[in-house]
């Protein structure tokens, strides 16, 4: 019942990200918010902790900064995914994609210390 839980906090945190960064926009139903945050979650699961090892040296030469351009590589990965499914999530740049992984993060973490989830910040 956790993953429901952490599934709703990622909706919730790209929500305030598509109103607050203007490049970042969601054009669906809220059921389709859903689904993108699920997308997102599995690519959080699956394929940043593949770049996040393959990235290890600049990470550490960056003191961890790298990281923020995984997370907006993460975004915009859900983004293309969201678009082929016709989901109505997309984002137009990568900037966008820093700003919405910066408030994701931010909004994501607020919501878990609330909730009282364990969720790592994404």
């Amino acid at each position: 019942m956790d993953w429901v839980v952490k599934i709703a906090i990622n909706a919730a945190a790209l929500w305030v990200a598509e109103l607050i960064v203007p490049g970042i926009v969601f054009s669906g139903q809220w059921w389709q918010l859903l689904i993108v945050a699920f997308i997102f979650a599995l690519v959080n699961s699956f394929v940043k902790p593949v770049l996040q090892i393959l990235t290890l040296p600049i990470t550490l030469i960056t003191l961890g900064l790298f990281l923020l351009v995984i997370n907006a590589l993460m975004l915009l990965l859900t983004s293309a995914v969201s678009e082929q499914l016709a989901l109505g999530f997309s984002v137009t740049g990568f900037i966008d994609a820093i700003l919405g992984a910066i408030i994701v993060s931010l909004v994501a973490l607020a919501l878990s210390a609330v909730v009282g989830t364990g969720r790592r910040v994404v």
